[in-house]
Parts: C-alpha cells; structure tokens; sequence
C-alpha cells in the first residue's frame, strides 16, 4: 500500500514537471517570435531611413539586428539588448549585448543597431563569442546617404537608430556579445 503511494506521488510529480517544462518552453518561444518580429520592424526602420542599406543587407555575409537597446548613465553607464542574427539572409540565431561606459555621461535613451559582417570568418567569430567592439570600431548613425559611405572595420559595419531619449556622454566602453543557435 505504502509502495503504491510513493509511486503515486512519483507519477503527479513528474508530470507536474513535465508541465512546467512545456509552459516555460512555451514562454521562450513566445518571447522570440516577439523578439524576431521586433527585428523584421527594425529591419524596415533602417531601410525607410537609408534605402541604400538594402544593398547592404543583401551582400552582406550576415548581421545582427538589436531591434531594442536600453542606454542609461550617470557618471558610469550601460546598455543592454537582444537581437537576432541572420546568416546569408537565412535566421540563425539570437544574440545579447551588454555595454559598459566609463566617463563623462548622464541621461538615458533607447536605439536600435544592426551590425553587418563582411565575410564568414567574422561571422564565425561572433557566433564563438569572440567578438568585442571596441571604441575603435565606430557606428554610424542612420540617415538618408550614410550607407554609400560606410566602410567595413575589422569585419564589421554598425549601424545605430535613435529611437528615444536625451542622454549626453563623452565615454569609453566596448561591447560584448553572446549568440545562442535556434
């Protein structure tokens, strides 16, 4: 009788598990359809500032779209966001960003930023989560003509779209990145 309890027991708690497993999977999945959808509107947003980065989303390697990206400092600051990473135009992956700034700053903002890859070795590199952007590696602010111009920097092209806030800086700082494949 006892051993028919305790087996009993056994089976209720492992399906109750099982459903929470399947409900959290669930939630994930629900926050990257909300996440891919988010950078399919950023896409758009680059391209209705700048028509001529069609061409650079059409021959680039690949990129990473960070549709949402938080800023904020006083004195010592960072900023946060999450994308999605396209191979050969083709999803991949998604990606986090993580930024951390040293000096002169106060305010906070929110900005979108896709960065191109040039080739599959860069590419590979990011995917490994051994790419950091440096303050050496500049991003170019979006506006109408900016992409005839832009050139590659050690593999990369960034790209950044204000999309709300007031913050002042004069700062040093890096990006770091981590991918995770679908």
């Amino acid at each position: 009788m006892k051993k028919l309890t305790s087996i009993r027991v056994l089976q209720v708690a492992l399906l109750f598990s099982a459903l929470l497993i399947a409900g959290m999977a669930g939630a994930q999945s629900a926050k990257d359809k909300k996440l891919i959808k988010d950078a399919a509107a950023g896409k758009e947003a680059f391209l209705s500032s700048d028509a001529l980065m069609k061409n650079l989303f059409n021959e680039a390697y690949g990129y990473a779209i960070f549709p949402n990206i938080g800023k904020g400092g006083i004195g010592i600051g960072g900023a946060a966001g999450n994308g999605i990473v396209y191979e050969k135009g083709a999803m991949i992956g998604k990606a986090s960003m993580r930024q951390v700034n040293i000096g002169f700053q106060f305010g906070g903002q929110a900005y979108r930023e896709v960065i191109f890859f040039e080739n599959k070795e860069t590419l590979d590199r990011f995917k490994e989560n051994k790419v950091e952007l440096s303050a050496q590696v500049s991003a170019i602010a979006v506006k109408t003509g900016a992409a005839a111009t832009a050139k590659y920097a050690e593999g990369v092209m960034i790209f950044t779209q204000q999309k709300g806030g007031l913050m002042y800086e004069a700062t040093v700082g890096g990006q770091k990145f981590e991918f995770s494949p679908f």
